[in-house]
This record gives C-alpha cells, structure tokens and sequence, in this order.
C-alpha cells in the first residue's frame, strides 16, 4: 500500500526554518483542500506543530508521491527546494505505520514521554477528515495510532515521573505531604518558573496561593492572576507560619531566609512539614535549613537531578514501549498488505464466476428439457467445483501476507489467470 510520509522536525531542523514551514492553524483547511488537488494524492493529513510540519499521504506512486509533497511544502511557503531539501526526512509503507505510532506515543517527542503530542494527532486528523480528504488507509491508520498510544500509556510508565522543574517540584510535593490538595502556596519573587510551578500545584488542588515581591504592584498583578492574594515583601515571613510550599525566586544578593528563622517557623507551626523551592541564582534559601526536621529544601540543582533521574527511567520505559509499537506495526502492516491481495483475490474469482456463468448458459441452451431441479443441481455442482478449485490459490494467496515474495505471487496470479487484460 502506498503511503507516505514527508516531514521536518526537531531533530533535522533549527526552529527558524520550523517555523517558516509550519502551517498555521487558519490556513491548515486551505493547505489540506490544495493537497488533495495534486496528482499523485490520494489522502492525507497534515501534523503542523512547534516541533514538527508533516503530511502524512495515501499516493499513486511511491517516488513520484515524496517528490509532490516536498515541493508542495516548498512552493506553500515560498521557499527554495535547495534550501529546504537537506532538511526533509521520508518514510513509505511500513515504515510510516511506526514512525505515526512512535509519534502519537511521544516516542519521538523532544520530551519522550510528553502528553500533548497525542492530542495535536487528533487534532490534525479530525480536521482532515471533516474535510473528507482522508480514506479507509488513512482512518484506520490515525484511529490505530491512537490506541496504540493509550496501550502504551497503560502498559508502561512512559508519562510518569516529572521532566520540568515545575512538574518536578509538584511531584516532589506530592512525595512529601502525601496529598497537596487544600495546602497553602507561597510565591516569593514573581519569576516565569515559579509562576508555572504555582500554576501546576493550583491544578493539583493547593489551596491557597500568596504572592510576595519586592515591586508590590507585580505582586498583585501575578496574584490576581493565580487568584491569590499579595503580601508585601517586608512582611512575607510573618505569613509562613500558615504556608506549607514556598517557592522562591529572587534576585537578591544574599540569602532572604536562613535556619534560625525556619527553625522558628517551623516551632510556631507545630513541625508541621515545609516543602521549600529554591529556584534562585544565587539561592535565597540558607542550605542549613534543610538540617530542620521535617523542613525539605530543593534548590534548582536538586530538581535538575530529579528530572535526570526521570528521563533516564522515562527512556528504560520507552524500550517497553517500542516493543508493543514494534509488534502493533507488524499487525497493522499485515493488515495493509491483505488489502493489497484483496482485488486480486475478488478478480480471481469474479472471472472464474462468469466464465461458469458463461458456460452453464451454453449448456442449459442445449438441454431445454431439464426441469428446475435439475438446473439448480447443475448451478450447484458448477459452483462447487469452482469454489473446489480457487480453494487452494485463495488460501495460499492470504497466507503471502507476511512473505516479502506477496508482490512476485500477486504477479504471477495475475499473469496465470490474466487478470490485466480480461478477455471472455
């Protein structure tokens, strides 16, 4: 079966020339529409992400198809061939079943193991197929890729453990007070890492978020936008006796708190477990407070190790992964190849049929007597031998499927019963 798929991605490409071959999401109907207009598609799907620009096709000639695709994308986006050419990789046939599995996977993401990949695959199928430019080849295939992905979700721990600083600090939070729903949040700088680790723990259910800065303005500004509250920053250590996370991110020069100060914190608090995050270079956080029983200090080196550790158990996981990518591959490959060997077989046995058909009318022209009994009986027994004789060449023609010979046999059927130039 002749699919295709040409593409760029994060691994062939710098994102300066991603980004001059992605399709925005407006013009992807548009893109799709001019696709199937070209001669050799058939069907096809367009992947436009920030890590990766590929269409994916059903084509009527292999070579002729890849060299179509590339110089739609080309002439798309104004761009030279020459330009864009050394960045191209292809896949035909089998080899486009894997790599769509290994990508709706996250297999094949920057970050293996990420969760989004699978729904913009979903995305860009959806919209092709509202647009009725795919077919049987394509919907079966895209359908697959997507329980492919829940199976290898399932049956490996491929999306667990946390490979970014803020899903890291969630996961350490979780680690540490067992349940961070109904906990209360401090925010002590407003830097763009901290904020996204406040965003990740409201979505794990903390309570409350406070907001402390030196510019008290920006401390309302992020508060307001994490439904929060701000706190001036002189004042901030008098509200960590009610906070459970803090998250710092200063630009100070020296350090904002130190182990006499947690030590009584932690004293008013009842040695209620603190989980502090210390984002900042230089660090805010005296190291010696994480010498204060049940007071747990990360610094950004900490959570770096964390999240190396993780992609190294990530990367184990994925071995586990393409074993079940490899053996779903195989399956959906025999799969294609029976289609392959499906027209030959109904051809087969359509010729086979009108020749029977043909040659018991010639009988029953001479035999006008025969009654309606002896005629089906006639019709039966014609059948039957028929059936008798494509039995074996039926069987054995499905059982090519899995032969890399399927195309030579497919060949010499068709020669034998001359099945390209039917002639009565």
């Amino acid at each position: 079966m002749n699919i295709i798929v040409v593409g760029i991605n994060h691994k062939t490409a710098p994102v300066y020339i991603r980004e001059r071959v992605a399709f925005p999401e407006e013009k992807i109907r548009e893109s799709l529409e001019w696709l199937s207009r070209l001669h050799e598609i058939e069907e096809n799907v367009i992947l436009s992400t920030c890590n990766r620009v590929e269409i994916y096709a059903r084509v009527k000639d292999i070579t002729n198809g890849i060299a179509e695709v590339k110089r739609f994308i080309c002439d798309y986006h104004n761009i030279p061939y020459e330009e864009l050419e050394r960045y191209f990789y292809t896949y035909s046939k089998e080899e486009v079943v894997q790599h769509l599995f290994e990508v709706s996977s996250s297999l094949d993401s920057m970050v293996i193991g990420e969760p989004q990949v699978l729904g913009q695959v979903k995305d860009a199928y959806t919209v092709a197929k509202s647009l009725r430019v795919t077919g049987i080849i394509l919907n079966q295939l895209f359908e697959k890729s997507f329980s492919v992905a829940k199976n290898v979700r399932s049956k490996t721990r491929i999306a667990e453990n946390a490979v970014s600083i803020s899903f890291a600090a969630v996961e350490l939070a979780k680690k540490i007070f067992g349940d961070i729903k109904g906990k209360t949040v401090m925010l002590i700088g407003t830097g763009e890492m901290s904020e996204l680790a406040a965003r990740h723990l409201i979505s794990n259910g903390v309570r409350t978020i406070l907001v402390a800065n030196r510019t008290f303005d920006r401390a309302v500004e992020m508060a307001k936008e994490l439904k929060g509250s701000a706190i001036r920053f002189e004042n901030f250590q008098e509200d960590l006796i009610r906070t459970d996370i803090v998250i710092t991110s200063t630009a100070a020069p020296h350090f904002i708190l130190k182990k006499k100060t947690i030590e009584k914190i932690i004293h008013l608090r009842k040695n209620r477990p603190m989980f502090f995050i210390d984002i900042a270079v230089p660090r805010d956080i005296e190291a010696a407070v994480n010498e204060i029983e049940n007071v747990y200090l990360y610094n950004i080196d900490d959570l770096q190790n964390v999240i190396d550790t993780n992609i190294i158990e990530r990367e184990k996981e994925g071995v586990k992964a393409r074993e079940i990518i490899k053996k779903e591959t195989v399956n959906f490959t025999n799969w294609l190849n029976s289609l392959e060997m499906a027209p030959t077989i109904a051809l087969m046995r359509e010729k086979a049929e009108k020749i029977r058909i043909a040659e018991m009318e010639k009988t029953f022209s001479k035999w006008k007597d025969l009654s309606d009994e002896e005629s089906a009986a006639i019709d039966n027994l014609t059948a039957a031998i028929v059936n008798k004789l494509l039995h074996n060449p039926t069987v054995n023609l499905k059982n090519q499927v899995k032969s890399k010979d399927k195309h030579w046999y497919l060949k010499v059927i068709r020669h034998l019963f001359n099945l390209d130039g039917i002639s009565d």
